[in-house]
């Protein structure tokens, strides 16, 4: 049985829920609180979840790594193209979404000044809506790019009442749907297929 350790309205969580559900994987949920971080650090040697133990000896720690290894352990249904050229296309979009993209949320989270990286965040949705202009799905059909951006680009379209991340409420505050059809449909298309991360 595949276990997950997680945290309460975690979107990197969240990635990996996705995951499994699409592959329909059933697994065990740990879940740990913020303040005692030890379960994970037993499992996994680090502080940081959504945290896999794959139940024969493997554990895989960061969440776009757990996806990729969910990808190699249980092909199907897939969540990357099986193209190379695709394939190495999508791992770039996860690359600039965990190297470019979450510098600008995270910055203003440390207390940096917001009108600047609000406008990079503002430009980044832009290039979402580009993305989306003739495909329902960032590489044309549910993949594993969904599972990256969803939990963090569905704060444009609302904040559950319960979620009082402070992350999450910069997420809120600085991404807009207004002129962005394209993405609010896409939110709402993923959304019906996602998990949530409560």
């Amino acid at each position: 049985m595949i276990r997950l350790y997680r945290a309460p309205w975690s979107t990197n969580v969240q990635r990996v829920t996705m995951a499994l559900a699409h592959k329909r994987l059933d697994h065990e949920d740990v879940v740990i609180a913020y303040e005692d971080r030890s379960p994970v650090v037993a499992i996994s040697g680090q502080e940081l979840v959504p945290v896999v133990d794959f139940g024969d000896g493997e554990v895989v720690a960061d969440s776009m790594a757990i996806v990729a290894r969910l990808e190699q352990r249980h092909p199907d249904p897939p969540l990357y193209p099986p193209e190379p050229a695709r394939r190495a296309e999508l791992d770039d979009f996860v690359d600039w979404f965990d190297r470019v993209w979450k510098v600008a949320p995270n910055a203003i989270d440390a207390g940096a000044d917001a009108s600047e990286h609000a406008a990079a965040m503002d430009e980044h949705l832009d290039r979402f809506e580009r993305m989306l202009i003739e495909s329902d799905f960032l590489f044309g059909r549910f993949s594993a790019a969904e599972c990256c951006a969803y939990p963090f680009l569905k704060y444009a379209a609302g904040r559950d009442p319960g979620d009082d991340e402070s992350f999450h409420r910069i997420l809120e505050e600085h991404q807009s749907l207004e002129g962005r059809p394209r993405l609010a449909s896409w939110i709402e298309r993923v959304g019906a297929l996602a998990p949530g991360a409560a």
